[in-house]
């Protein structure tokens, strides 16, 4: 499985890990170790505040000799990382009702097609909603994803109110009986007070046909953004109880740092990543594996 995430995330692991790698083959565990080890954290895309916090940790270790060589600190930073990851209960992995959210170009489409076909692979009888009515590439995208993969789709009209569309696209899927169902929402950036009803409506609708059942909500973020995804997030969060993260494109970045100052800020887990074009190029995100490929050759 190791070898698997590092052949799939090679631009990172050629990057950071190279780095962080010649940093802890050094003889010196000392400030200008703990210096040199924050700039390559920025680097990475972790974040100015949180690699303070990081760095402080280790400062403390070493302080009080907890921490006296450098294979302690790789291994307390190991640790560290690893439970900025794990900021909360892992939720389900294949909700039987899941809402995408995320801005346009976030990969939000494609992971649904992907995640769709995954569901499908694993026995499961899934339909997708088109909940996006005001792109028309989106539905298009998702129609020609859900031929290729034998997948049902509900599509209403162009322009149609989406909470309408998710109406009858429920009544679809309690009607034939199907096993998951999969609702693709706009992505578009409004403002905090629009999306925050749009997607609070679409939640009602959607409960009054699954009153019992819990509604999974599940953000992407494009990895290749960076910090500047964060803020976007923090509206998508403020409007929607958020279950869990969705980070797309991660293969297309050297930092992968992103994925800790996302966890750390937002205090939500992230639960797949997808890496390239292709329909299987999805994963479970597994926070133990990503940390020791990051810190180890």
């Amino acid at each position: 499985m190791l070898n698997f995430i590092k052949n799939k995330f090679k631009k990172i692991y050629a990057t950071v890990t190279n780095q962080i790698s010649s940093l802890f083959s050094g003889n010196k565990l000392d400030d200008e170790f703990l210096k040199e080890l924050s700039a390559v954290l920025i680097k990475a895309d972790v974040g100015s505040a949180l690699t303070d916090q990081i760095i402080k940790n280790l400062a403390n270790g070493m302080h009080t000799a907890s921490i006296t060589t450098l294979e302690q600190a790789r291994a307390a930073l190991e640790q560290n990382l690893i439970q900025l990851l794990q900021p909360t209960a892992i939720p389900e992995a294949s909700p039987r009702i899941m809402l995408m959210v995320g801005i346009n170009g976030s990969g939000k489409t494609t992971f649904v097609a992907k995640y769709a076909n995954l569901m499908k692979q694993n026995g499961k009888r899934v339909l997708i909603i088109a909940g996006d009515t005001f792109r028309a590439a989106a539905t298009e995208q998702l129609a020609s994803w859900a031929s290729s993969l034998d997948v049902a789709l509900h599509v209403g009209k162009e322009g149609q109110d989406p909470s309408a569309v998710i109406y009858d696209g429920c009544k679809k899927c309690l009607d034939e009986k199907f096993d998951a169902l999969i609702i693709d929402t706009a992505g578009r950036l409004q403002t905090k007070t629009n999306l925050m009803h749009e997607l609070e409506k679409i939640k009602r609708t959607i409960s009054k046909h699954f009153p019992q059942e819990k509604i999974a909500t599940w953000l992407s973020i494009d990895a290749m953004l960076g910090q500047n995804s964060l803020t976007q997030a923090d509206l998508f969060h403020q409007a929607i109880p958020l279950e869990g993260i969705v980070l797309t494109k991660l293969d297309g970045t050297g930092k992968g740092g992103i994925v800790f100052a996302i966890t750390h800020k937002l205090k939500i887990p992230i639960i797949y990543v997808t890496y390239g074009e292709r329909i299987d190029d999805i994963a479970r995100f597994d926070a133990e594996k990503y940390v020791h490929g990051l810190l180890h050759d």
